[in-house]
């Protein structure tokens, strides 16, 4: 928002332009006054300015594939006195994130020649008795042997689990015999 309001303070001004926009002038002026001052930063600001460019010397002299942890450590390594959460903040801040091992689970290979199925309940989850609606969903969860993938069928009404699958493999199977433990169980009319 600041950049936008600097971008066109001279066409308008600042406080028509804060006034549209939900900030006050006084952040605006503040803010200019920081980047004119730098003595004005508050103490956090004015460590985070001095490790911004250490943690990112850090990650780029261990080929960008240290985590928080690691770099943290490296830090303070080095003679820095600096939080993890600190060095996590920053990190995030910078866009930088460590490598992690192992592949990624693919649940969803999408398909764009078919279309996108319709909302059949238009997100209104409301319902006056149970077993009127069933809604299912299925993720994954990691363990030390894999990706296991669990399917769920959940009684809206009741909000509770009617009907769950576990598989290792994520195939239409396991959710349909989901549905069918639910069916099973709760032989609804």
């Amino acid at each position: 928002m600041i950049a936008f309001i600097e971008e066109h303070r001279d066409d308008t001004g600042v406080e028509p332009i804060c006034r549209q926009l939900p900030i006050a002038p006084s952040t605006f002026y503040d803010h200019m006054a920081k980047r004119a001052n730098p003595d004005l930063l508050s103490d956090r600001a004015t460590r985070d300015a001095v490790l911004r460019p250490e943690i990112k010397r850090v990650f780029e002299e261990n080929y960008k594939v240290y985590g928080v942890r690691k770099v943290w450590r490296q830090l303070a390594r080095e003679g820095f006195d600096v939080a993890r959460c600190t060095v996590a903040r920053l990190m995030k801040d910078l866009g930088l994130e460590g490598v992690i091992r192992g592949k990624k689970a693919k649940t969803t290979i999408p398909d764009k020649a078919q279309p996108c199925p319709l909302d059949k309940v238009n997100r209104q989850f409301g319902v006056p008795a149970p077993d009127v609606m069933w809604v299912s969903d299925f993720t994954y969860v990691a363990t030390w042997q894999g990706f296991v993938y669990v399917a769920f069928v959940i009684d809206v009404f009741a909000r509770r689990i009617v009907g769950w699958r576990v598989s290792r493999t994520a195939n239409a199977g396991f959710v349909l015999d989901a549905l069918d433990q639910a069916v099973h169980q709760r032989q609804p009319g």
